[in-house]
């Protein structure tokens, strides 16, 4: 630590060599859209060597697959066929959480794997359908189509709806937009999520009651009124069933908290619970019961649905509004995923790669009789705790998928549907994040209150009026954040250099006539004015509590720009306008460090005319040291001025 004697530099703020506007352009835009550079990589490259580079970085598998060993296939392999007896339960049971054919499930469970292998940068991903997406997509498909009355052009829009999910997703990560996913905050999702857990665990009461008619609709009231208008349709034993399957599903769940080296007997649980009810079924004849069972699953991989997208008019709303609701919420629970076990793994997920990595997934699963797929927590927590070490899991588990599509599929048609809601009422229950949103509350009330807006949003309405309002709150904080900038008063830590907000630390020791203050935003239109009365306000408080001490007047103002990355045309009048309305008051302003932005517009502006450039510095230190001498010298010169008129 320094003492505060005099601050001897040879370092000076430069206004000589601006940039041109190209330049400064292309540096803006290569930090909004290329924060992590990858054109380095091309450097030093040949014509032929940079196609090379072009083309691994757009297939990964370039990249790891040559380096692949037989030891590691092992681990993958053991995790691929986990995995796989989880995603068969899970397709399913989705499939008909979005009233689509349960084959549908499989088959997105089968092509989808394969493409992320080849695209996913993600070594423990593993993909397959959600819940929130199959119900969100649902609830706005079926606004303009019912699956009851045509259950063709219903799955067809399916298809249309992830086709634009697809070309969604990778044009974010192509050109780089996936500052658009980031809207949706980690309280969004944890509000969304929580929501729609409740919802589908009350829409699966439709199957735990033996229900064969149920709304259409999500919000609570509605499900809850279609429950208790039809209390005379309730069965016993499909109530029986189902709380037996659930108990047997919350103890595995159990046991893996308890146990984590058991995680397997969880992992299987959900198909130890599909064959257990296909038995039942078959033995018991469930149906003449009231347990309604899945029905005939066909033999057979993905046929082709490329000609079946529609892209009719009438239906192009919908298919586009939920394709780029699914598609986002995909986007943002699977990057967000990748890169927490990315983290726990030590290694890096490209987030641009796998935007394209889920798009490509979701273009060519749209011709292969596949709806939405994202990389399921469930799946991909079963996927690391497996082993697995490669995207090779993903290769494994599609080819489970593609000998149960050919062999093994018709002995699924027994499933009781009773079965499929234990797996999904287990699978939400784990969505209701409890814990988080109360740390959320404690951390910050207005993430908090996001939070809830989603979650009431959901439950009470629908899921688009859910992420909408808690969306558009996340947007209000932001432009809070713009409009209210932080401006702190400023303070020297005794016997040192060093100057710190006086309202965090309370020892801070103000400098003799001086008023220091630190910006710390982005200067324009919408903050400008708010800045202008926050210095204005600073003054007149700093003045009065001179007057009220009989210290010293105020005599320069220093403006701390460290923190100011840019400013515009507003920002800079708002500064001319401190600089007058001061200088009236015989106040001189100086500015401390100005970023490179802020230092050209200072050029290109007429502020420099007025301030002078002696008065802008390198440091706060510097600035006061200058300010120092200046107020020596006036004092210098008063004295001698009355000891001139003294003598005389």
């Amino acid at each position: 630590m320094g003492n505060n004697d005099e601050y001897n530099h040879s370092v000076t703020v430069n206004f000589s060599n601006t940039r041109s506007f190209e330049t400064s352009f292309k540096s803006s835009l290569k930090e909004t859209f290329f924060p992590d550079d990858p054109f380095r990589q091309f450097k030093n490259q040949s014509a032929l060597g940079k196609v090379g580079k072009v083309i691994k970085y757009f297939l990964p598998v370039l990249e790891w697959g040559p380096k692949y060993r037989l030891n590691l296939f092992r681990y993958d392999l053991l995790s691929g066929i986990t995995i796989a007896s989880l995603a068969i339960p899970q397709g399913i049971s989705y499939a008909k959480l979005a009233n689509l054919p349960p084959i549908i499930g499989l088959y997105s469970s089968f092509v989808p794997p394969l493409i992320y292998a080849l695209f996913g940068t993600s070594r423990h991903l593993a993909v397959g359908t959600v819940a929130a997406a199959s119900l969100l997509a649902a609830s706005i498909i079926q606004k303009e189509v019912s699956f009851t009355e045509d259950p063709d052009l219903y799955q067809h829009l399916f298809f249309t709806a992830a086709f634009f999910s697809g070309v969604f997703q990778a044009a974010l990560g192509i050109f780089r937009l996936g500052i658009l996913v980031d809207f949706l905050s980690r309280p969004t999702i944890l509000g969304f999520m929580g929501g729609t857990a409740i919802i589908i665990i009350l829409q699966q009461l439709k199957s735990m009651l033996g229900l064969t008619y149920f709304t259409t609709k999500t919000d609570i009231v509605s499900v809850m009124e279609a429950i208790f208008s039809q209390t005379s349709e309730w069965r016993w034993e499909s109530v029986v069933l189902g709380l037996g399957f659930l108990a047997l599903l919350l103890f595995t769940t159990f046991l893996r908290k308890r146990q984590p080296k058991l995680f397997w007997v969880s992992a299987i649980s959900p198909m130890l619970v599909v064959v257990m009810g296909c038995l039942i079924a078959y033995f018991a004849d469930a149906e003449k019961h009231g347990i309604h069972i899945v029905g005939h699953l066909k033999k057979g991989i993905n046929p082709s649905s490329l000609k079946l997208l529609n892209f009719d008019s009438r239906y192009l709303p919908a298919t586009l509004k939920a394709g780029l609701l699914t598609g986002t919420l995909a986007l943002t629970e699977g990057i967000a995923i990748g890169r927490i076990f990315a983290v726990m793994k030590n290694y890096h997920v490209d987030g641009n790669k796998e935007m394209i990595a889920f798009g490509m997934m979701n273009i060519v699963g749209s011709f292969t009789s596949c709806y939405l797929t994202t990389g399921p927590f469930s799946k991909s927590a079963v996927n690391c705790n497996s082993g697995s070490k490669t995207q090779m899991s993903n290769v494994v588990m599609s080819i489970c998928m593609m000998l149960t599509l050919l062999f093994l599929a018709p002995l699924f048609s027994y499933t009781p549907l009773v079965a499929l809601a234990a797996i999904i009422t287990n699978a939400m229950l784990g969505l209701i994040e409890y814990r988080e949103a109360y740390h959320v509350f404690k951390v910050d009330k207005f993430d908090f209150l996001i939070c809830m807006a989603a979650f009431i949003g959901v439950v009470f309405f629908s899921m688009i009026v859910g992420l909408m309002m808690s969306v558009g709150l996340s947007i209000i904080r932001a432009l809070l954040y713009v409009a209210r900038p932080g401006v702190a008063k400023l303070g020297n830590v005794p016997n040192t250099s060093i100057y710190r907000d006086v309202e965090q630390y309370n020892s801070m020791v103000g400098v003799p006539s001086m008023l220091i203050l630190q910006l710390g935003s982005p200067i324009y239109f919408a903050n400008a004015g708010y800045i202008r009365e926050r210095i204005t306000r600073w003054v007149e408080e700093e003045d009065e509590k001179n007057i009220n001490s009989k210290g010293d007047d105020l005599q320069f103002i220093i403006l701390d720009l460290s923190g100011v990355t840019s400013i515009d045309k507003t920002g800079i009048d708002m500064l001319n306008e401190v600089l007058r309305r001061n200088e009236r008051r015989g106040i001189k302003v100086a500015f401390t460090n100005p970023r490179i932005d802020v230092a050209e517009k200072f050029v290109a502006s007429d502020l420099l005319e007025k301030t002078g450039k002696e008065w802008v510095f390198l440091s706060v230190r510097e600035a006061i040291s200058s300010c120092n001498s200046m107020l020596q010298e006036s004092k210098e010169k008063e004295v001698a001025r009355l000891q001139g008129h003294c003598i005389e």
